[in-house]
């Protein structure tokens, strides 16, 4: 779709139709697994085996063999996440009701003991008194059935940093010339993706290790189809006479080079046991180092020859 540096509405109707799809293949994962287990089981005698030892050697917790050998099922309700024995207790206490809940979490104009953190809350104080005037804090008893308003408003923010964000970076990169490209694959992408990366750490610390790749391929996932919603939008709707045109020559070969990462990293986590620890860890690391410097080599026309183009120019 980028090859040509333009975007057309049907591009972008695409994108939403894929991304419906791939939420559709993820409401229906169960009954394709079993659907998928029953019609190749008969020439996947070796799978099949090896499968069974594993479950043999180290069962599931919430999974469940039917009477068929080749077909284990998952519920959704019993599964780790939400099971009584596991130690991600505030997710579990959150999902059975927050009645259960005995008392309020500390307020937010708490002032922290340590001087570091007492700095930050400071400085930070102006947007926590935006925030909490906006924003109702569902998790305590009196706005516990707001949930709604908080998610709405929530979503609202967020739109709101982000715009800030993108506006800053932009005008960074102008004043000391850097393509635009470049601050979004760099500073921009670190910016937003450090929530991910957080919840990510949080949730492997708790043992939820494929949660924590699940976020990950779930983030990057949305970011790259929910891209149609903008350009439909533009396409479609407010400049229906002129594609969108994609400001970089490079981000062709930074896509190929982004899909070739990710059949990398599965081949990483499978070869070292689907365990995520600290060889893995720098192997990822020294992944992402490489595809940095590919991409910007390539957005700054070292590599590719390709014109460097910056905001404005």
């Amino acid at each position: 779709m980028i090859f040509d540096s333009k975007i057309y509405w049907y591009e972008g109707a695409s994108l939403l139709l894929i991304y419906g799809l791939y939420i559709l293949v993820l409401c229906f994962d169960i009954k394709i697994n079993q659907y998928i287990m029953k019609k190749f089981s008969p020439c996947c005698t070796c799978f099949a085996k090896a499968m069974e030892e594993n479950t043999e050697q180290q069962q599931l917790i919430g999974w469940k063999e039917e009477c068929e050998p080749l077909i284990c099922r998952q519920s959704r309700t019993d599964s780790g996440i939400f099971h009584d024995e596991s130690d991600y207790s505030q997710l579990s206490i959150s999902l059975h009701g927050l009645d259960e809940i005995s008392e309020d979490p500390p307020s937010v104009f708490t002032i922290p003991e340590a001087d570091l953190k007492r700095i930050l809350w400071v400085l930070s104080l102006p947007i926590i008194i935006l925030l909490y005037l906006t924003t109702p804090d569902c998790r305590r008893q009196f706005w516990k059935n707001w949930f709604v308003v908080t998610f709405f408003m929530s979503a609202v923010w967020i739109s709101a940093f982000t715009y800030v964000l993108v506006w800053m970076v932009t005008i960074v990169g102008d004043t000391l010339a850097i393509p635009e490209t470049v601050m979004g694959l760099t500073l921009l992408a670190a910016g937003t993706s450090i929530p991910d990366t957080v919840a990510s750490v949080l949730v492997a610390r708790k043992g939820k290790g494929d949660m924590a790749m699940s976020n990950i391929v779930g983030s990057n996932v949305f970011d790259m189809l929910c891209l149609g919603v903008p350009w439909f939008i533009k396409t479609a709707f407010i400049d229906t006479s002129a594609p969108v045109e994609v400001n970089s020559s490079g981000l062709t070969y930074t896509a190929i080079s982004l899909i070739c990462s990710i059949i990398f990293i599965f081949l990483a986590v499978h070869l070292n046991g689907w365990k995520l620890d600290k060889k893995l860890g720098a192997i990822c690391l020294v992944m992402y180092l490489a595809f940095a410097i590919l991409s910007i080599l390539y957005e700054l026309g070292i590599i590719g020859n390709n014109p460097v183009k910056v905001c404005g120019g």
